[in-house]
């Protein structure tokens, strides 16, 4: 086995010898999985003995860490961990220079601007900034919306295969919001391959009536982002043709957060 690539190496080589440093190390593989995962295959990857792991397993099950899925074999992250995830998110130490970033788009487009991530099959909101007009649709920070019918929600879509987006959104059917919400599997794959294509993503009206959403991902340096920022603004003002005006300014500002990511040395 390359013991390099795994910080966990066997039950007394880890970074302070401890058990809670053990299962720490633990979840940081766990965090980095974007499927179901078994007993096994944590045996195979990391080479540690099969009932050490399965101790290992029943401890963070039981701290809602993690949690069973399928025939009862498999395991996933447990909404514990995604729960402390979204904190992080949301209340670390960068968003004073992010919230500058989406002050300043607004005051460029004139619309009300949010920073998202995806949280499970929901798009959860870490930041916004209304605009001044009369007119908006108000969603605070820690809002969340489905990502099917969000413009940020189309965005993580697309890093996912069809496979991973059927095992997403496969226990919550796709609801329908208003007339224009895509309600099958074959229409939203239809609309992913498009949105990857053109690298922006429009929610017209899918998920409240009346507002037009744009958006597009913070850039990585590797591997997937899971931060997209977002224009919203009512029919009346904004128009499919005219949001993607805003795109350049969008771009901007997704520069300048990505900047800002990888200065705090997380590269998102």
């Amino acid at each position: 086995m390359d013991t390099a690539r795994s910080p966990i190496i066997d039950d007394n080589k880890i970074d302070g010898n401890t058990p809670t440093m053990r299962l720490f190390a633990l979840l940081e593989v766990i965090a980095r999985k974007d499927q179901f995962f078994s007993l096994q295959s944590l045996v195979d990857e990391l080479g540690l003995p099969k009932p050490t792991l399965h101790r290992m397993l029943q401890q963070l099950e039981g701290a809602g860490m993690i949690q069973r899925d399928g025939d009862g074999r498999q395991y996933s992250t447990g909404l514990r961990l995604r729960r402390m995830a979204e904190n992080l998110l949301l209340n670390n130490t960068v968003h004073g220079a992010r919230h500058t970033v989406l002050r300043q788009l607004v005051e460029e487009v004139g619309e009300s601007c949010n920073i998202t991530t995806c949280a499970g099959s929901e798009v959860l909101y870490l930041d916004r900034v209304e605009t001044v007009a009369p007119l908006r649709f108000y969603l605070h920070p820690g809002s969340r919306v489905p990502v099917h019918c969000s413009a940020s929600g189309k965005l993580f879509l697309t890093q996912m295969t069809p496979l991973q987006r059927r095992r997403l959104l496969v226990h919550a059917p796709l609801a329908r919001y208003t007339d224009k919400t895509l309600v099958t599997y074959d229409e939203l794959d239809s609309e992913i391959e498009r949105v990857r294509r053109d690298g922006y993503a429009v929610d017209d009206e899918e998920f409240l009536p009346g507002l037009l959403c744009v958006a597009v991902l913070v850039p990585v340096v590797s591997g997937k982002s899971n931060m997209a920022v977002a224009l919203q603004a009512p029919i009346m003002r904004m128009s499919p043709e005219k949001s993607l005006q805003c795109l350049p300014a969008l771009q901007r500002a997704a520069q300048s957060l990505a900047a800002i990511e990888v200065a705090n040395g997380k590269g998102l």
